[in-house]
């Protein structure tokens, strides 16, 4: 089976994405959320720089309102889906963010024409199945705020995916991706700063660890999302989940339960229903 470029970026980002998850957690019960955001933002910010220099790009884009929108939006959905993290399990705030596809492809179809095809519907059907199943078998209830943010999350995260589709008609990836650290930074200092604790050596590692996790989570993103239709290529996104039971069992030591893996199974499922779709005709949008 031949994958396209666009679905092995994705899959790459979601690795990337969980990696990330995993670290946020290992980190948030001794650091402050803002120092984890900050720390993130500041790593990601230098490596992100210095690929643009590498590249011999100019580091402000052309569209810069729209890159600045663009970074706020990813600000707001990532600082969302930390603040899950650290009040859910791994698992489900993973699985609670993968709703995104859903609203990515109602909001692609809305603000910029772009069509949902039946196997990428097929895909994203698939997807919430998986989803229901993970969450329905839990004994014990989620923590609405946790559940709330996570939500916000979603919001966030789904109107950013469709801004980097619409700015890869006119910027460079590592232009968009720059931007979404550029902005954080300064938003997060302020924040970071009133309730600052010194990290230990374990910790200094785990912050430059989870910024690294996010940048190759946000260049291969971005990359599938210049060449891929939103819906398919936040579609295969749901490979997060997946990864996310993988990392669970392997760091916090949790086996995954029957519905866990049968959940995870309709996901793997949808992903390659679209993975094996020619570009044209899972719906791109020229």
């Amino acid at each position: 089976m031949k994958l396209s470029r666009g679905v092995l970026y994705m899959a790459a980002s979601a690795f990337g994405f969980s990696a990330m998850g995993v670290l946020v957690k290992l980190a948030s019960p001794r650091l402050p959320l803002s120092e984890i955001v900050f720390a993130r933002a500041i790593v990601t910010v230098v490596l992100s720089y210095a690929m643009v220099r590498r590249a011999g790009l100019s580091p402000w884009g052309n569209q810069r309102m729209s890159l600045v929108l663009r970074g706020v939006l990813g600000f707001g959905g990532l600082t969302c889906y930390y603040i899950a993290l650290s009040r859910l399990p791994l698992a489900d705030a993973t699985t609670l963010q993968n709703v995104t596809p859903v609203l990515t492809a109602v909001l692609a179809w809305w603000l910029i024409g772009e069509p949902i095809s039946g196997s990428t519907a097929a895909a994203i059907a698939f997807g919430i199945a998986g989803v229901a199943l993970i969450i329905r078998p839990s004994g014990d209830p989620l923590d609405p705020v946790g559940i709330g943010v996570a939500m916000g999350a979603v919001v966030c995260s789904s109107f950013a995916y469709v801004t980097v589709r619409k700015l890869g008609r006119t910027e460079h990836p590592l232009v968009i991706v720059f931007y979404f650290p550029l902005v954080a930074t300064p938003l997060t200092l302020p924040w970071m700063l009133s309730a600052f604790v010194m990290p230990r050596p374990l910790d200094w590692l785990l912050l430059l660890g989870l910024g690294i996790a996010t940048q190759i989570g946000q260049v291969f993103l971005t990359k599938a999302l210049m060449i891929e239709s939103a819906s398919r290529a936040t579609t295969v996104g749901y490979l997060q989940v997946a990864f996310a039971m993988v990392w669970q069992l392997l760091v916090f030591g949790d086996l995954p339960t029957p519905w866990t893996i049968a959940g995870a199974g309709l996901i793997l499922g949808g992903t390659l229903l679209v993975a094996q779709m020619p570009s044209w005709l899972a719906g791109r949008a020229e």
